[in-house]
């Protein structure tokens, strides 16, 4: 049997592997720093006391169950593609087909260690928790929430979870009666953070921070983090006793050790079956990939899931024979239920329309069936919905 080596056991990885093992046709590796999913979607209820950190974990021994591929857990170090090879810390490892979805990494900002992030490590998600305990127990303080851009890739922005967590927040801090004592405030480089969304999102999402009373400070350019605050380029200051930020991706350091292309932002080229240019039977898919489309493209968790299952599929087909492809761009969109801990709003765009609609209470409780249909699906124990 043919060896398929996937990268990455995140949304894009694990889909790909689970496409391949449906078919039984190939011997798959998985190689993942983690031995589980995290399901980033859901991870915005863990510092408010929503849902447990071992609830947004889903073990990879147990999708092997129903899928049974190999897994090894290592982190990849560099990827030799013109000669088949990928290199790990522990590992050096040979393929037929490869398929690397490992994701991207941050953007360094100067003193990004003085903020915390619902989008880094899934652990931060404890302690993002932990310190928004330490401010309710003293019954006030300052919170601050933001994201930021790369000007290399505008694809590799995520603000989505900066509006879920701070709504969810303020909901939060409302529900122990103590909302009046804080004071949060939404920051963001550009001069309208969310526009990706359509304009009609935008005057939504202005609303709620009108209703909600957060402060907003946008159009300026971070310079620095501080233990107390955000520095801004006019040199002006953004108090806060919590800075929770979500900065922008960037192509691995480890692509650096490759023979693989990369655009200007370190990210894999591919086309659009996402095959890697310029190499056989290399594909590149998820945050990693180096995605092209319009400017309100964004990397997202249905995207990569898209890509897995397209890469699947061209991989069976190219082996036997065939010349069917599946193509990716004609399905890029923004699709998300964007909660608030109360309530949620659906937001979808693609080339054709973009719309915003309010689903008070009904939709918080969407979200949360998604977040168990992800789990069941993943488990093989729920069939997957078409379009889901």
């Amino acid at each position: 049997m043919k060896k398929v080596l996937i990268l990455g056991g995140g949304f894009a990885g694990l889909q790909t592997a689970i496409e391949l093992q449906k078919k039984r046709l190939f011997d798959i590796t998985l190689v993942s720093e983690r031995d589980y999913l995290y399901l980033y979607p859901v991870s915005i209820w863990i510092p408010v006391h929503l849902k447990e950190f071992e609830d947004v974990k889903i073990p990879l021994s147990g999708i092997q169950k129903k899928y049974p591929f190999n897994i090894i857990i290592d982190k990849v170090t560099g990827i030799q593609a013109s000669g088949k090879k990928v290199l790990c810390e522990n590992n050096t490892l040979s393929y037929d087909y490869l398929v690397v979805a490992f994701g991207a990494e941050k953007m360094q900002h100067k003193g990004l260690s003085n903020t915390l992030s619902i989008c880094a490590r899934p652990e931060m998600s404890v302690e993002i928790r932990d310190r928004i305990d330490e401010l309710v127990a003293k019954k006030s303080g300052k919170i601050a929430i933001g994201f930021g851009g790369n000007p290399n890739d505008k694809s590799a922005v995520r603000g989505g979870p900066a509006f879920e967590l701070i709504f969810n927040i303020h909901n939060y801090l409302k529900r122990k009666n103590i909302r009046q004592n804080f004071e949060l405030t939404f920051f963001a480089p550009m001069d309208e953070p969310g526009a990706k969304m359509g304009r009609g999102a935008l005057g939504m999402i202005d609303k709620m921070f009108s209703g909600y009373n957060i402060r907003k400070q946008f159009g300026k350019k971070i310079r620095e983090f501080v233990p107390d605050g955000v520095i801004f380029e006019d040199d002006s200051k953004l108090h806060s006793d919590l800075i929770m930020f979500i900065a922008a991706g960037k192509g691995p350091s480890a692509l650096t050790e490759s023979d693989l292309p990369l655009s200007e932002a370190g990210f894999i080229k591919i086309n659009n079956y996402c095959e890697v240019q310029g190499f056989r039977n290399v594909y590149a898919i998820g945050d990693i990939a180096a995605i092209e489309g319009p400017d309100w493209i964004a990397k997202q968790g249905h995207l990569a899931e898209l890509m897995g299952r397209n890469a699947a599929y061209n991989i069976i087909e190219t082996e036997k024979g065939s010349t069917g492809r599946k193509r990716y761009k004609e399905h890029l969109s923004i699709l998300c239920v964007m909660d608030t801990g109360d309530g949620a709003a659906f937001i979808f765009r693609n080339g054709k329309r973009a719309l915003m609609i309010p689903m008070p209470v009904v939709g918080h409780w969407m979200k949360k069936g998604w977040g168990v249909y992800s789990r069941l699906t993943k488990l093989g124990k729920f069939p997957r919905l078409p379009g889901l």
